[in-house]
Formats: C-alpha cells, structure tokens, sequence
C-alpha cells in the first residue's frame, strides 16, 4: 500500500518531486506509527463491513478501526463481534490486496485473544488492537492478552492505547496517571505503536464540547493534558512514541459565529470553488486544528468521516521547502553542526536543535510523499476530494 495509490500514475508525475513510498503491514513499527495518517473508525456492527473497507481503501484511506467500543450499544457487542469475524473471513478469502491496515477497538481485555482465535488464520488481516481508557491498571491486561494472542497466533499483532481517562485529566491525579502509563508503556514497548488522544472523553469528564470553529487547543483543559502527554511520551530522544491527533467530530454545516480561518490566496482562480466547499462544511477549524497537532508534536489523526481523510493526508505531504530544509539540517549535522541560512533565504536552519525535525520530516516525506514546487495543500486536497466523489 501507499498513500496516494489510489491516483493514477499520471496525476501522482505531477503532484509529487518524490511520490509516496509503498509499505506493508510487516514494515517496521516506526514507518508504520507514521504511515496510519487518517485512522479512520467505523462501528463494528455496520452493515457489508467488507466492503466498506474495501471502499475506504479504494478513496485512500490506509488505516482503519473497526470499533466494539463507545460506537456502537452495550447490547450489540456479540453481534458486532460476530459481523467481524464473518467480514474479516469474507475479506481473506477475497484476497488481501489494497486493504489497508486494520485495527479492533474492544471494550474488555478478553476479547483480544477471543476474536483472533475465531478469526483463524483470517486474522493475519489484523494489525493490532486500539486500547480503550488506557491507564496503569488498565492497560496490563490489555496488553498481557495481546501478547498472549501474538503468541498464541505467531502474528505480530501492535497496540494502540487510547489515553482519555478522567485520571489523566484531573490535576491531582495526572502526574501519578502519566508516570504509570509510562511505567507499562516501557514494559511493553515493542508491541506499542502509537499513543491516540481521547479529546472527546476528555471533554465529556467537564461537560464540554467544542463548536465546528474550536479547536481542541482553544479549550485550556484539553490542551493542558495534550501537552503533559506529548511533554511524558512524544520526546525525540528515542524514548518517545508516535502520538496521534484527536477525532474532529464535524462533517456537516452549522451556525457560524467566527470569520472563516481560511485565506482566499491559496484558493485563487478554479481552487476558489473548492474553499467555498471547505466553508460550506465548517472544514476551515479541521485544517486549523491539523496544522496546530503538527505543530505541538502530533502526527496523523482520528477520523469519523471518510470526508476528513483527504485533508488529514493532504497536510501530510512534505513541501519541497521542508525536504530541502530538512536534507540541508542533516547534511550540517553530519558535518559537524553549525548554523546555515535556508536555501529558500527566509529562515535559520541550526543543526543540532534542528536535527530530530528534520529526521521525522524526512520520514514523513518517504511515507506521505515531497510536493513539486508549484503544489501546494489545495491542489492534493483537490486531487483527494475528486476521487472521494468520483
């Protein structure tokens, strides 16, 4: 799989100075912490599971959450259970090409080596499960089945904990709910391939809910927390993980009370019809809030709606004055360090500060791809939504 494969090579020529390297479900953890881009959940108990997938995958989508969880009615478990069993069987025995990375998010430790034992050999289409309310004690468990499924299976089988609980959100209890996260987390680091964020849970322990032009760092609370957990788990000395950004919860038009966060100028001449799309469906707060979890150390993000995707991947392409930046960084450091002018003369790059970027900004350009000079966020975006709707 590759992001970007589902547009024709021709189209791929013109978007991409470097096209989107191709992985696989057994490439290394750290490519593939970076490669999930827009997780996309969907409930377990919906109808032709298989073959939404398959469509999903089709329109770019390249990973995937099949939810037990919060999405769907506590009596419905064994029915949900059982549609991905039968799906996931009906998908193996399709073959398992261009199905993008699959996750379960279950309810209870027990159902991990449950599921994959009724799944036979079909669950070698899974890639792990996501962790719900993840804390010391509650992850043990959690993970203790995991590794137990794995061994039991011989898959390699990541988890995804989700750190929403109130523990964590609560003042007086967050540095001790961190410190125990963290304590597990060490333990069972090889089977952890990323930390998601559980915004919403954390906004329901306040009875809070942020409006389609609020982003999750305009609300103290939240973003408070979003900080401990990147200041405990997202550091680059190689202690760190992947952290990834919260679920946006909007897909379609609401009452306005702020001016649109989108300028005209990058939507100039055709692409002005695409930034009255963009505002028509309040899209403008979900590109805000991309672009500030990248830029406070998030990576990827939760999506509920296959519209959210296209935009989540475009901003997840590597500009050709990154890459340039981030080869120049590295090139310096390699050289001994020392501070240089960009080659784009508009910024310092220093090498030793600047270093870890420019490494996670290259891993970045080799899984989401470097954009050719002249391309920028609206055209890939473009690019993105056409085939959506196609």
């Amino acid at each position: 799989m590759r992001h970007y494969g589902h547009l024709d090579t021709a189209l791929r020529t013109k978007l991409f100075h470097q096209e989107p390297a191709e992985f696989t479900a057994g490439s290394s953890a750290r490519t593939l912490a970076m490669a999930l881009g827009a997780t996309l959940y969907t409930p377990a108990t919906r109808d032709g599971l298989g073959t939404a997938v398959r469509k999903q995958a089709a329109r770019g989508v390249v990973s995937m959450v099949l939810c037990l969880e919060d999405a769907i009615a506590d009596g419905d478990v064994p029915q949900a259970e059982e549609n991905i069993v039968h799906s996931l069987r009906e998908l193996a025995g399709q073959g398992t090409a261009g199905l993008p990375l699959l996750f379960v998010r279950p309810r209870e430790a027990e159902q991990i080596p449950d599921l994959v034992a009724r799944l036979g050999p079909a669950a070698a289409l899974l890639s792990g499960f996501v962790l719900p309310k993840f804390t010391e004690e509650r992850g043990i468990p959690f993970l203790e089945a995991l590794t137990a499924a794995q061994a039991a299976s011989g898959l390699r089988l990541f988890a995804m904990p989700v750190l929403e609980s109130p523990e964590l959100l609560h003042l007086e209890s967050r540095r001790e709910t961190l410190a125990g996260i963290s304590r597990v987390l060490d333990k069972y680091r090889e089977h952890v391939l990323a930390l998601r964020l559980g915004v919403t849970d954390f906004c329901s322990v306040y009875g809070l809910r942020r409006a389609p032009d609020i982003t999750a760092y305009d609300l103290q609370l939240v973003a408070s927390v979003i900080g401990d957990v990147v200041n405990a788990f997202g550091r680059a000395d190689g202690t760190g993980f992947t952290v990834t950004g919260p679920v946006w919860e909007y897909f379609r038009p609401h009452e306005r009370i702020f001016k649109p966060q989108l300028r005209r100028s990058p939507f100039t001449g055709a692409n002005e019809a695409l930034r009255d799309l963009l505002l028509e469906h309040d899209m403008d707060g979900l590109l805000r809030e991309i672009e500030l979890d990248r830029a406070n150390g998030l990576q990827g993000k939760t999506c509920i709606h296959p519209s959210h995707v296209a935009l989540v991947h475009a901003l997840s392409v590597v500009s050709l004055e990154e890459y340039s930046d981030a080869r120049d960084i590295l090139e310096r450091e390699r050289d001994g360090g020392g501070v240089l002018r960009s080659a784009y003369t508009n910024k310092m790059n220093e090498a030793k500060p600047h270093r870890a970027w420019a490494e996670r900004t290259l891993l970045r350009a080799e899984v989401f791809g470097v954009a050719r000079e002249d391309v920028t966020f609206v055209e890939l975006l473009d690019a993105g939504l056409k085939v959506e709707h196609a």
